[in-house]
């Protein structure tokens, strides 16, 4: 399968720049609290989704949680995990990121907690997580949905087919609407703040570089 030429602009590129690009077109999509569980590197794809709730009774699932969105997904894809009912509770595993590895994931995200963290990091597959436990799903959670529109952080909404950047500043998430034109934007960005950098390395003072052209990058028809 050929590789998502969004994706591949996307991995070129840092959270910060894209974050300050979602700024300038009004778009929000920052969750607050993801961090990388281990050394992860910077990962990017499309959402599929997962929607774990509390088990309130005897239900039990037709699945193990996590294995259909697997399943479902394709190489380069990022597993989304919507898990913030039940504090303690992994939303995710390591036989799960074993079959994602296989499969050609590029990570998974979990708004929740994750476990198996060391063999996630021995096995080389990035989990991005708001915490590590080593508490299982079992008799606490359950799979509701896959693949189905989900709400991480405060209140983003995160279809399936959006567009994910996660690194160590943080966690975005892009409309798929709106992805060309965040990326092209943050491109403009990056490529602006290359220059500033490039300036203060040559013995240009700061307050000039930052003063003359920050708000400039943000707002280009700014005078």
């Amino acid at each position: 399968m050929a590789l998502d030429p969004l994706v591949q602009r996307l991995m070129k590129l840092d959270t910060c720049a894209v974050s300050d690009a979602m700024d300038r077109l009004g778009v929000s999509g920052a969750v607050l609290g993801l961090r990388p569980q281990w050394q992860c590197p910077r990962i990017a794809g499309r959402a599929v989704t997962v929607k774990l709730v509390k088990r309130t009774g005897n239900e039990t699932s037709v699945r193990h949680l996590g294995t259909a969105a697997i399943m479902a997904g394709n190489p380069g894809d990022v597993i989304v995990v919507q898990n913030r009912d039940v504090e303690g509770a992994a939303g995710w595993g390591g036989i799960l990121s074993n079959a994602a590895k296989v499969k050609g994931i590029a990570g998974v995200i979990v708004d929740g907690p994750a476990r198996d963290i060391d063999e996630s990091r021995d096995i080389g597959f990035p989990v991005y997580a708001r915490s590590a436990t080593p508490q299982t799903a079992r008799n606490r959670i359950v799979e509701e949905s896959f693949n189905e529109p989900i709400t991480v952080g405060n209140g983003i909404t995160v279809a399936p087919g959006d567009v994910v950047l996660a690194d160590w500043s943080g966690v975005l998430f892009l409309p798929a609407a709106k992805a060309e034109e965040i990326i092209a934007a943050a491109e403009d960005i990056a490529g602006r703040e290359a220059l500033m950098t490039k300036d203060v390395l040559a013995g240009k003072a700061v307050t000039e570089v930052m003063g003359i052209n920050y708000e400039t990058m943000l707002h280009p028809g700014r005078k």
